[in-house]
């Protein structure tokens, strides 16, 4: 097994096994006494693996991170099992959700911790797709699209009359649901015949092969493989926006513009090693966030996490809003936003 613990400059997908074996793989981490277990999306994955990553060097390797990505639901159906000492997500927990964890007995904190945009994405030599609205998009999601908009000629007459082949994140993943309560209506509404994986690297791979593909993912998987795919701007009344830092930034890519969020279980901060890889996360996100090509918070929203912690304010203040109000929200936020640059690790 080749080891190297080490962040590359060009990331490639690890599953949740090479993960956990990727950052134990050092012989000092071998024994390791102490263990952060973390679950969940697959969107937030490049943030917690940078984290984890830096943590454990930080730590000498006396502590090991083990990332899972089983997607957002799952993610969360494990924390509020007991299972993880932190789920990650690409949406706010939901009622069900947290009634589950009540039900279990699992108080828990809720810290944002990035800016992320669902980006729509085509195969290089897609010449004709630069931009589609947010109609475009429900025409070709919703349903009953299945068997009627199958041909680009389908969804705009001066276009080819190739085969449309869709791809997209799986059921269990927390994009799949806010793209398709934005785009559709309705959470969970989706046409069958999507190509799906839950991870975004095999998006980002399956449509840079198919020369009639077109698919979304996380902006950070479209970053890492920018030159093998074609990003497409976004419209919703007005004028297409293109999926940018600077325009996430500023608000104007909507309505596929989300936070990240992470989920802490009150029970395992109890332990030192998850306390301490709470703290390093929140006092490194600024740097972490950006080189993992996602936007920050402002720093005041880093250090306001923490502050939950010993004030006890447990629970989620966004668990249960509509993808829609989470749009805006963020709209809102990403205007006050100061710091932020793109960078390839």
């Amino acid at each position: 097994m080749k080891c190297n613990a080490a962040r590359s400059p060009t990331r490639t997908w690890l599953g949740t096994t090479a993960v956990a074996a990727a950052l134990a793989c050092s012989p000092l981490a071998i024994g390791a006494s102490a263990v952060v277990r973390i679950d969940g999306s697959s969107a937030a994955y490049p943030i917690t693996e940078a984290v984890a990553q830096d943590f454990q060097r930080a730590k000498l390797h006396e502590v090991h991170v083990n990332i899972g990505v089983s997607g957002t639901a799952a993610g969360l159906n494990k924390f509020c099992r007991g299972e993880t000492d932190i789920a990650s997500a690409s949406r706010p927990i939901l009622s069900r959700e947290m009634e589950a964890c009540a039900k279990a007995g699992i108080r828990f904190y809720e810290m944002p911790i990035a800016y992320d945009a669902l980006t729509v994405v085509v195969n290089p030599q897609n010449s004709f797709v630069n931009s589609l609205s947010i109609s475009d998009l429900r025409k070709l999601w919703e349903p009953g699209a299945e068997k009627k908009i199958t041909t680009w000629k389908d969804l705009n007459a001066a276009w080819p009359a190739d085969r449309i082949r869709l791809y997209g994140p799986g059921a269990d993943s927390g994009s799949f649901e806010s793209f398709t309560e934005v785009v559709v209506g309705t959470a969970k509404a989706s046409r069958s015949d999507v190509s799906t994986a839950e991870d975004h690297g095999v998006l980002a791979e399956r449509i840079a092969a198919d020369k009639d593909g077109l698919g979304y993912l996380s902006l950070d998987y479209f970053v890492e493989n920018r030159q093998k795919l074609k990003a497409v701007a976004i419209s919703d009344g007005k004028e297409a926006v293109a999926p940018t830092v600077d325009n996430i930034r500023n608000g104007s890519y909507q309505p596929l513009s989300r936070p990240l969020f992470l989920y802490v279980s009150e029970k395992s901060l109890e332990k030192a090693a998850v306390r301490e890889f709470v703290d390093f996360c929140m006092k490194n996100a600024p740097r972490l966030v950006v080189e993992a090509n996602y936007l920050p918070l402002p720093a005041r929203a880093y250090a306001d996490n923490l502050e939950r912690i010993p004030a006890r304010k447990v629970g989620s203040v966004y668990g249960g809003r509509s993808a829609a109000s989470m749009a805006a929200r963020t709209r809102r936020a990403c205007g006050r936003v100061t710091r932020c640059r793109s960078s390839r690790r």
